[in-house]
């Protein structure tokens, strides 16, 4: 099983959304993460599916994405050709005692501390999902009480394949 990277420029209109994952339900594939936002230019919106699968299945997703009307543009974000990020925030259960040591790993992989509570800290932690998940690993002492994660989102390197409209 292989895992894709695709990028959409999209319509920023309604029913977007519903069709892009419409079209992943409807042919049993599955969405790893999705991310969505609208661009510079209001009129549309940058969509990031990621998907898991083999050589075909993903080949049928890209060409099936790329017969609906709203998608304006595909790329396939390659690892050594784009920039792909996530976001993470984890809510942690700590003490006085265990803050320091939350504090300290969070130091090392760069995170923020945006919120700091009696009992406990929300960490918010941006990089590649191996660093999340080292990050997230070196937690695993501490008590998570929250974790959210807002998927893979990523642009392609360089100017080669812009697309102007």
């Amino acid at each position: 099983m292989k895992k894709r990277i695709l990028s959409l420029l999209v319509d920023n209109t309604s029913g977007v959304l519903s069709r892009v994952s419409g079209l992943f339900s409807r042919r049993g594939y599955n969405i790893d993460s999705l991310t969505v936002g609208v661009t510079a230019d209001p009129r549309y919106s940058r969509m990031t599916v990621v998907a898991t699968g083999d050589d075909l299945v993903l080949e049928q997703i890209t060409k099936q994405l790329a017969k609906l009307v709203d998608v304006i543009d595909i790329k396939v974000l390659q690892p050594k050709e784009s920039v792909n990020r996530e976001l993470i925030m984890v809510k942690v259960k700590a003490n006085a005692m265990e803050r320091q040591s939350i504090m300290s790993v969070a130091s090392i992989f760069r995170a923020k501390i945006v919120d700091v509570g009696p009992e406990s800290l929300i960490i918010e932690l941006t990089g590649a999902q191996s660093k999340l998940d080292a990050f997230l690993k070196l937690l695993e002492g501490h008590e998570i009480l929250e974790l959210a994660r807002t998927g893979i989102t990523g642009l392609s390197r360089g100017m080669d394949d812009v697309r102007y409209l």
